[in-house]
């Protein structure tokens, strides 16, 4: 078996960790919950054999966490998914993870305060508009003709 570049198992691993918590948050299978602990265990050993203890226990713990909020079993399971869709890079995988826990990622609207910075101060109000009568628009082209020159 060849040997592989450290970055590339790393990269590997945690899409293979992010497309389980993905099966998992769609089928709440416990066979699905048990991949996800065992990704997590072989990215904390770091690549190292199986038999060598891990001492780096960071994404066992996330896992439980993630696999807790995803069953809504605590009180900030939303807080944390929330989290973790922050933490994912591909778009893709970012909609189908936030879809399948139910969570809305669509951006709320800004509403912004009307500003009233005098732009119509000065202007007559529709009150003292001329009537808008067929009679009055035939005058008033009248008018317009009648400086021209005519």
């Amino acid at each position: 078996m060849e040997s592989q570049d450290p970055v590339e198992w790393h990269g590997r691993v945690l899409r293979a960790w992010q497309l389980a918590l993905l099966r998992f948050a769609v089928t709440l299978d416990h066979a699905d919950r048990l991949n996800i602990m065992a990704i997590a265990a072989e990215i904390d050993r770091g690549g190292r054999r199986y038999e060598e203890q891990a001492n780096f226990s960071f994404f066992r713990k996330i896992s439980a966490e993630l696999c807790t909020s995803i069953l809504r079993q605590n009180d900030a399971a939303d807080a944390n998914l929330r989290q973790h869709l922050e933490r994912i890079d591909d778009p893709r995988l970012k909609r189908a993870f936030a879809s399948a826990v139910e969570i809305d990622t669509a951006p709320r609207p800004v509403r912004t305060a009307k500003v009233n910075n005098g732009l119509w101060r000065g202007l007559a109000s529709r009150g003292d508009a001329p009537p808008s009568s067929p009679r009055w628009r035939a005058a008033r082209y009248r008018t317009r003709n009648s400086f021209d020159g005519e």
